[in-house]
């Protein structure tokens, strides 16, 4: 049964992409926010800095052209500023200011123990003498703002340059200060409204994204279904495939054991019977007239049937190895023909190969030198076994005249047994020759040792 993998967490991996993309939206939803946040309180300041520098340039700068050529402001401008932080409109934006000259000396304040008081230009004042409009958020911090810091925790605190008419030299700096909560308030609502937007653009982004990855989920899921359910029909095709095959090598065996009992029979039966008979028969053939001529053809049935006796009787192959099996199947040939055949054995020797092999070997071995000798009339036949990590390897070879392979007929009995019992061990048999020679190769491989127990 298989199932489908699961991961570490328990989701799957469409929910573990989707739970991701989750975090990563809601991050660079956030991260989007809020830097759209800080550019609208930026733009609120802006705004607000370039109103009231207008303001600043329409009321006040006419009161300050005297500091083009001196640095202190006459008793009359100082008396008409006091009047417009007090009277006008500027006076209820503005809680606190201050007119700076060039070299960072406060000129006017409505606190005038800072008048003539000397700091070195930073910030936003730097900014301003060399002619830019500055705003930004101040916690009042500085020394020179000790009178405000007293009394507010947090200003909007905005420098603007005053140019020389008619020139573009700064000739002073006016710095204000407005109380936070107008900007404050525009910013928040501009910041909810932008939050908003980003808000529903996240969610419909991810709505559209999780759509995807759903459908592409339920697709995945759906030919995982599929797939699961054919490779379990396949494993259990493959199981039964296992043991129909391991019945038909059972019957293979059990095939390959009867028929040897069969032969082994047949041998004793035939050694037994005809040929004591044939053995009684020459002890009284002397009697009759041309008992010679007849005592030699008895003589030669009776070695014959012996032989074909002989040969059907198969020895005992179980306390054997291969190797030993191979050499007595070549030793017995070469006691019958009185023909020389030499034997190459490579390889590690194998005791664990089940009778059933060690039989087949035997018999394709017998029947491969009962061909030599008879069509290659034993000339120079050699027998090769290797005993490889891959299987057996059994060759027998001659050096005669050799025949066509493809003219001989198809139910030839030697050949065909022998490649009956090639395929009943699950190897290949074949031969090797050709009609203007020289030699004949006959070749038996066995692979595996999972398939050469019996």
């Amino acid at each position: 049964m298989h199932t489908r993998p699961s991961t570490p967490s328990g989701l799957s991996l469409a929910r573990r992409f989707l739970l991701a993309n989750l975090v990563v939206v809601v991050v660079a939803s956030l991260a989007v926010a809020a830097w759209v946040g800080v550019q609208l309180e930026n733009g609120v300041l802006s705004r607000t800095s370039a109103v009231t520098a207008l303001y600043i340039e329409s009321f006040v700068e006419p009161e300050l052209t005297s500091m083009a050529t001196s640095q202190a402001l006459p008793a009359a401008s100082v008396s008409r500023l006091d009047a417009l932080l007090s009277s006008t409109q500027l006076g209820e934006r503005v809680v606190s200011f201050r007119v700076w000259s060039p070299d960072g000396t406060i000129v006017y304040s409505p606190n005038r123990a800072l008048i003539g008081q000397h700091f070195e230009p930073e910030g936003g004042l730097a900014r301003s003498l060399e002619g830019d409009v500055s705003a930004e958020f101040s916690d009042l911090s500085g020394s020179e703002n000790t009178y405000e810091h007293a009394r507010w925790s947090r200003l909007v605190e905005t420098y603007v340059p005053v140019r020389e008419r008619g020139g573009g030299r700064v000739i002073a700096v006016t710095e204000f200060y407005q109380l936070p909560d107008e900007i404050d308030a525009q910013v928040a609502s501009a910041r909810v409204a932008s939050w908003a937007v980003v808000a529903i653009a996240a969610i419909l982004s991810y709505l559209l994204l999780a759509g995807i990855v759903k459908q592409g989920s339920d697709t995945i899921e759906r030919q995982h279904a599929a797939l699961q359910a054919r490779v379990a029909e396949l494993t259990t095709l493959l199981e039964q495939n296992g043991r129909l095959n391991q019945r038909l090598r059972g019957a293979a065996d059990r095939t390959t054991a009867l028929n040897e009992a069969g032969l082994r029979r047949i041998g004793s039966d035939l050694h037994d019977g005809p040929a004591q008979t044939l053995a009684l028969a020459l002890l009284r053939i002397d009697e009759l007239e041309d008992g010679e001529v007849v005592s030699d053809a008895v003589a030669s049935a009776l070695a014959d049937l012996r032989l074909i006796s002989a040969g059907l009787r198969s020895p005992s192959f179980e306390p054997l190895s291969v190797a030993e099996v191979i050499e007595r199947g070549v030793r017995e040939h070469e006691k019958r023909t009185g023909v020389s055949v030499p034997l190459e054995a490579t390889g590690t020797d194998r005791r664990d190969v089940g009778v059933v092999v060690k039989i087949g070997l035997y018999r394709v071995l017998q029947e491969a030198l009962s061909n030599a000798r008879r069509h290659a009339d034993g000339k120079e036949i050699a027998v090769r076994l290797d005993q490889g990590d891959t299987g057996i390897t059994l060759e027998v070879a001659d050096r005669g005249p050799g025949f066509d392979a493809g003219t001989v007929r198809e139910g030839a009995l030697g050949l065909a047994g022998m490649r009956e019992r090639a395929e009943l061990l699950g190897g290949t048999f074949a031969i090797a020759s050709r009609d203007d020679g020289p030699g004949t190769r006959a070749t038996l491989i066995v692979p595996g040792t999972g398939e050469m127990t019996a």
